[in-house]
């Protein structure tokens, strides 16, 4: 029997405002029962849903065109009856590089968006994410560099890259892809506050300057600070990839407390060996990986950060059969790991 949703948003919206700081689980692919049970035996209450163009499997939502209320409620309602709490999408159903880029759809595709953020709050879902790399998704130039015990994990490096290949039709400067950004962001955020969505924006993945002729903005720290800047809304802030700045260079507890718990919407756990233009994907636990996970963890708590923290990208283990980025066996270990460091932290604080 579907769950009575709320018939109103601000109460709706209320039951994740005074939530702290957990351990959340996310699915690329259309949920089945079994995955929200072992969610819920995993101890994780709040639910995160990549919509994705991967070829090879179903996208957990459509893709190219608005969602309607009845799509995401039929989600919602499913994850509930398990006993757990759809918290965010994380992407659009339309990429932000295709508006940014422009084309003669490109009025069309934001309408797309603003529908999608207005039926998300009807719905009660706080929070819709944002990735800042084209064409959709991470870009890999390998698959299956081994790891512990010979797990597999992806793998980034620039001397695989060809330069000369265009994305799309053409260069592009950076300076018009900000403009066309800030105008976009201009249009969305209004529809957002009314709606009481959250926005988050996710690094460029790989955090390099361009690909196939199109800049990518999000890549630094300076050019973070830019868009937090760019237009200014208290539902508009960062889905910060750990990964992604691992995978930058920078030292992120000085990141995370620039930033500041309140500007960041949610957090995706993962970390990586090297930085660019040449890296790979690790375990969190590996002492050979970039930053110290409990010490991260920490300056979470101390900067007041209460949302979500998901695991992100997992190496394949052994008995996977799932696309190495959302292979259940590395997120489930990632998740219990995860709960572990948060014990740890609030045990150590009291």
């Amino acid at each position: 029997m579907p769950v009575q949703r709320s018939d109103s948003e601000a109460e709706s919206q209320d039951r994740f405002e005074d939530l702290s700081m957990r351990v959340a689980m996310g699915s690329y692919k259309p949920l089945t029962d079994d995955l929200l049970q072992l969610m819920k035996q995993l101890g994780v209450e709040d639910v995160l849903l990549t919509p994705h163009r991967h070829s090879g499997f179903d996208s957990a939502m459509p893709m190219g065109r608005a969602w309607t209320y009845d799509e995401i409620t039929s989600v919602q309602d499913r994850i509930e009856s398990h006993g757990l709490r759809l918290f965010a999408f994380e992407k659009m159903p339309i990429p932000l590089y295709e508006i940014l880029l422009g084309d003669e759809n490109g009025e069309e595709k934001t309408e797309a968006i603003k529908t999608t953020i207005r039926n998300l709050g009807r719905a009660g879902v706080p929070v819709l994410g944002y990735s800042g790399h084209p064409p959709d998704g991470a870009v890999r130039t390998s698959r299956t560099v081994e790891i512990r015990g010979g797990a597999e994990a992806s793998a980034f490096s620039d001397e695989h890259i060809d330069d000369e290949t265009l994305l799309y039709d053409r260069e592009y400067d950076e300076e018009e892809i900000w403009s066309a950004y800030e105008e976009y962001l201009s249009e969305i955020l209004p529809v957002a506050e009314e709606a009481g969505v959250t926005l988050g924006v996710h690094p460029s993945d790989p955090p390099v300057e361009k690909l196939g002729g199109v800049p990518l903005l999000f890549r630094n720290f300076e050019n973070f600070k830019r868009v937090m800047n760019l237009v200014p809304s208290d539902n508009h802030g960062l889905k910060f990839c750990l990964g992604c700045w691992s995978e930058m260079g920078e030292d992120i507890p000085d990141v995370l407390r620039h930033f500041g718990g309140e500007n960041i919407v949610y957090v995706h756990f993962r970390d990586v060996v090297g930085t660019v233009p040449e890296f790979h994907e690790t375990f969190l636990d590996d002492e050979a990986s970039n930053f110290d996970e409990f010490e991260v963890m920490e300056t979470l708590q101390d900067i007041g950060f209460s949302g979500v923290m998901t695991p992100d990208h997992v190496p394949a283990m052994e008995g996977d059969t799932d696309w190495e980025f959302g292979s259940v066996t590395g997120r489930t270990y990632t998740v219990g790991y995860l709960k572990g460091l948060l014990k740890g932290v609030q045990a150590q604080q009291r």
